[in-house]
């Protein structure tokens, strides 16, 4: 094994006063997979973009297989076999699935046209790969496939390029459980062939079970690489924070009483073939986890309560009102008090291009406006103090949002409809994406918001996050809640038993002798 088949040697990078990379020197063996671990903002997405050719480096230089390189742009990075699958998905939305995964290299026939048989062909070939062929239509537009399956796009399109070296940052953030073991057998499969697998990723079951070494970057600076295995998690999260790490989850408090009127119930409500008479309540000062494979009526149901599905039948209580709000703009309104957290940061939560001030004040222009002019001193107060509470890592609230790290990004996104005072908050899969430090932060703020009276529902892909964080979990199976489980009944094995329609079916969840069982075990 050549371990210094990829290297870069002094390479550093700085934009304006912050140093994205200070001196990195850095190598990865050939046939191999190379986890790169640490905080959003450590240097690693500058890092890899450094490889890819997107980002030109101010000293340094970068070598493979004992070949220097001087990288002029991503076609470049392509034409050296260095691919890279970004956290923020690259599709072409009203393309079809096959367009995509050949976008930078089409099949041609002798007219210089597309060849549109052989694409298919090898689209094809590149999701059964994966093992996702049978499961992903190739003539279906990317912006009609859930964000799981346009993550295995991404991934179907940098294979197709037979890559010798790959990087993935974050690309199993988005996938279900399922996809993220296909994409791990790919990986391997990859690695016997003599890729040399760059693995960027915050999620350390996925780092336990795929890595060969692991190197830990913080504030722009290589700090140590290691067999992987070889260092606790512990140590390796001390590396990559520079700190002792505390509990991951805060404390769980005694639960609501089973008397306090739920702000969120819901009965019967059916939408499509994707509802099937879901039945939930939520009460103030709870955290309700929402589980379950992906595609169970998860996100349906979060857009549903938020009033974004048409066709909806069934009872939704928000507070005192009897019907879903008008879409998010009508959720603000004091009869709802309700805000919803969307999955994708980048195409439903900011306005890329906008500052980072622009996208904190817009959900909030009505509580610092009079007859339509808006009171810049209790803007710049108002932002001041989400920026504090979030705590922001910003140079400057004049830049764009684009320019920060993926965990400061979401912080945006949270902070923005915090900014509405909700008393109703519906997270899906808030923590995608983002580094352990960034979470702790995250866990604490919503556990926080939960002991000021706000009731929160909480989806996510990850069971370890529903089991640390949430009161009860709620397993969505075939459109319905299939078990309500807490306290002792709260483990993954309860989880994805009942995510399987394995486990036995609990009474409705929002029956309140349930509600009282689950509360006495969780006492």
């Amino acid at each position: 094994m050549n371990n210094d088949y990829l290297q870069l040697v002094g390479v550093s990078k700085r934009y304006g006063g912050i140093a994205a990379l200070s001196d990195v020197s850095f190598s990865a063996a050939r046939g191999s997979i190379h986890a790169i671990l640490g905080e959003n903002g450590a240097g690693k997405s500058t890092l890899m973009k450094t490889l890819a050719g997107v980002v030109r480096p101010d000293a340094g230089v970068v070598r493979l297989d004992g070949r220097e390189l001087r990288m002029t742009g991503p076609a470049q990075a392509l034409d050296e076999g260095i691919v890279c699958i970004f956290q923020e998905l690259s599709l072409v939305p009203h393309l079809s699935v096959a367009a995509n995964i050949c976008l930078a290299n089409p099949p041609r026939n002798r007219l210089g046209l597309i060849d549109r048989h052989r694409q298919n062909e090898m689209a094809r070939e590149a999701l059964a790969r994966i093992g996702c062929d049978r499961q992903i239509d190739l003539r279906e537009r990317c912006i009609d496939l859930p964000l799981s399956q346009r993550q295995i796009v991404e991934i179907a399109k940098a294979v197709v390029r037979r890559p010798r070296v790959l990087i993935l940052d974050e690309a199993t953030s988005a996938l279900t459980a399922e996809d993220v073991e296909k994409v791990m057998r790919l990986l391997r499969t990859l690695r016997e062939e003599g890729t040399c697998v760059l693995f960027i990723s915050h999620r350390m079951h996925e780092v336990d079970a795929l890595a060969d070494t692991c190197s830990v970057f913080r504030n722009g600076e290589h700090v140590s690489t290691f067999p992987a295995g070889s260092k606790p998690h512990e140590e390796i999260v001390r590396l990559m924070i520079g700190r002792p790490i505390a509990q991951v989850y805060p404390p769980k408090p005694q639960p609501p009483a089973a008397s306090v009127r739920p702000y969120l119930q819901v009965s019967g409500l059916r939408s499509g073939t994707q509802l099937k008479g879901v039945e939930l309540a939520v009460r103030p000062g709870e955290i309700v986890g929402l589980g379950g494979l992906d595609g169970q009526g998860q996100r349906e149901l979060m857009l549903a309560l938020a009033g974004l599905l048409r066709d909806v039948r069934g009872d939704i209580r928000i507070g005192e009102q009897s019907t879903p709000p008008n879409g998010p703009r009508g959720g603000k309104r004091e009869a709802y008090r309700m805000a919803l957290i969307p999955e994708d940061r980048k195409t439903e939560g900011l306005a890329l291009g906008q500052s980072v001030h622009d996208n904190l004040g817009v959900c909030a222009l009505d509580r610092i406006s009079r007859w339509g002019v808006v009171d810049h001193a209790a803007e710049r107060a108002l932002i001041a103090d989400l920026v504090k509470t979030l705590q922001i890592k910003a140079p400057d609230t004049r830049v764009a949002v684009s320019t920060l790290s993926g965990g400061n990004q979401q912080k945006v996104v949270l902070a923005k409809w915090l900014a509405t005072q909700p008393r109703l908050l519906l997270l899906m899969d808030p923590t995608r994406g983002v580094d352990v430090g960034t979470k702790q932060e995250i866990y604490r703020l919503f556990r926080d918001l939960a002991a000021k009276g706000l009731a929160i529902l909480f989806y996510s892909t990850d069971c370890d996050e529903l089991i640390g964080l949430c009161d009860r979990v709620l397993v969505m199976y075939d459109g319905q809640v299939r078990a309500s489980l807490a306290g002792a009944m709260l483990t993954e094995e309860q989880i994805l038993m009942n995510a399987m329609n394995l486990g036995r079916r609990d009474a409705p969840a929002n029956d309140s002798r349930v509600h009282a069982a689950a509360w006495e075990c969780a006492a």
